[in-house]
């Protein structure tokens, strides 16, 4: 493993891009003074993504729960909804804890492999994201502004779900062909293992990089979520009113309303956590000097767990917006819930076993009442 040098250790690894790596800048560089080794900015980072990796692996996979298990979610939109969740998970399983561990110890010591591997996995999974945002809002486009009936068949939404990740797989993969893991001598007898970005020619190579996916990873996608949604709205504002039309076309209509609503919240919460990252990844490729800022790796650091905040807010929104996912939601914890008192019924009555198939009824019964009275409310409602 050859040594890497200081050149690479302190000017390559902030052009990372738009695309967060998963771990902080200046990797394995401990400066005097740095706020990070302080225990209480520890502890608060701790929380902070502690509190994003538990949100987030909670929420996503509730999600992708209650699409799978209730028939009445299966739709398209549903489906790369679904697959948002997905992503989000990968970062927040992932990605995250080596991110956390990684900025508490300023050194890598996941090895070569995970050097490769997470930088590229949080890329992908952002990409991910930023292009099934895009055909969520162009879908929707398609069918209400131009008023197509026909809703996308299920096997193409699979087949975009597939494009989708093959495309952000290509758009990531400089983040895991670039890069270089090496040893760095801070000083005599003291030396660390990074994980650093090197690109083969010039010195602006990987600052081309990161501008380029800025543009294609976040200007471009919400200028043209921005417009579609813009018309879409435009649409919706100018049908007759609810109360004048008829009794299915203004549930209809109030329906697509309100997803609308739930579904531009979600881009406007996206482009704002990582609004601040982004400005701070251009400044950085712009101007070299903001390496030399004492509070860098902080404000790097405080600047990334914000844009990390849109990897669990998304299903408090549905729960918030949507009566569909909100009832989803309240359904399988009183199914749970429902379950639990059945079994303690039995347990109770039975706790030998014997004689035990009547309590099993009576609690399996009370669960799948649960469930009916769940799939009811779903049918209410669409997404």
């Amino acid at each position: 493993m050859e040594p890497v040098s200081a050149e690479n250790v302190t000017r390559a690894e902030p052009s990372a891009g738009p695309t967060p790596p998963a771990l902080p800048t200046l990797m394995g560089v401990n400066f005097p003074e740095d706020p990070i080794k302080l225990l209480s900015v520890q502890v608060v980072l701790i929380l902070a993504y502690s509190t994003i990796i538990g949100l987030g692996v909670l929420g996503n996979a509730l999600v992708i729960y209650v699409i799978y298990r209730f028939k009445t979610l299966r739709t398209v939109t549903n489906f790369f909804i679904a697959n948002l969740a997905v992503a989000d998970l990968l970062v927040n399983t992932l990605c995250l804890p080596f991110t956390l561990v990684y900025t508490l110890q300023g050194e890598w010591t996941f090895g070569s492999t995970l050097c490769f591997l997470l930088p590229y996995a949080q890329g992908l999974a952002v990409h991910v994201s930023t292009v099934t945002l895009n055909v969520i809002a162009l879908d929707r486009h398609r069918c209400i502004v131009y008023h197509l009936e026909t809703r996308m068949r299920k096997d193409v939404c699979f087949g975009v779900i597939a494009v989708t990740w093959v495309l952000s797989a290509v758009l990531a993969s400089p983040l895991a062909i670039f890069r270089e893991y090496g040893s760095f001598t801070l000083q005599p007898g003291h030396t660390i293992q990074v994980c650093t970005e090197k690109w083969p020619g010039k010195s602006t190579d990987g600052t081309v990089y990161s501008i380029s996916m800025l543009i294609l990873q976040y200007f471009l996608p919400l200028s043209i979520i921005s417009f579609a949604y813009a018309r879409i709205w435009s649409k919706l504002r100018g049908h007759v009113s609810p109360a004048d039309g008829a009794g299915a076309g203004s549930e209809r209509h109030r329906r697509r309303r309100n997803t609308t609503k739930m579904l531009v919240t979600m881009v406007v919460v996206f482009a704002v956590s990582w609004l601040p990252f982004h400005a701070f990844q251009l400044a950085t490729d712009i101007d070299s000097s903001v390496l030399d800022m004492r509070h860098f790796r902080l404000l790097y650091t405080v600047f990334h767990v914000g844009a990390m905040c849109s990897t669990f807010a998304n299903p408090l929104l549905y729960g918030w917006m949507n009566r569909n996912y909100r009832a989803a939601f309240l359904a399988v914890f009183r199914c749970r819930e429902a379950g639990e008192r059945g079994r303690g019924r039995l347990d109770s009555v039975h706790p030998a076993g014997g004689g035990g198939g009547g309590g099993g009824g009576r609690g399996k019964k009370t669960v799948l009442e649960t469930q009916d009275a769940a799939a009811t409310r779903l049918n209410a409602t669409d997404v």
